[in-house]
């Protein structure tokens, strides 16, 4: 599913809401989880899981092509873990 598909779902679920107030309401979900996670704060939806942020130490990489020593530098990925409830439905449980 894509945002799109997700705020049709959501206007189509919800007749009394315009359109452009549930695509408003899904950016502002977003925007915040995003800005959370550039300041380096933990977001926790329950049920669904944790988005946090973890740091990825500099290294030397090998580029694939011609096998030669790349410096790769220190960078910070998005991480997300699956909370019980998803993980549970899942599995069918």
């Amino acid at each position: 599913m894509i945002r799109s598909e997700l705020i049709q779902k959501i206007a189509d679920e919800n007749p009394h809401l315009y359109h452009r107030d549930v695509e408003a309401i899904v950016n502002t979900i977003f925007d915040e989880i995003t800005a959370a996670l550039a300041k380096g704060n933990r977001v926790e939806l329950r049920g669904f899981g944790a988005f946090s942020v973890k740091e990825r130490d500099s290294r030397t990489g090998r580029n694939p092509r011609t096998g030669e020593p790349v410096d790769v530098e220190e960078k910070r990925v998005p991480f997300f873990k699956t909370g019980k409830l998803l993980r549970d439905r899942l599995n069918g449980k």
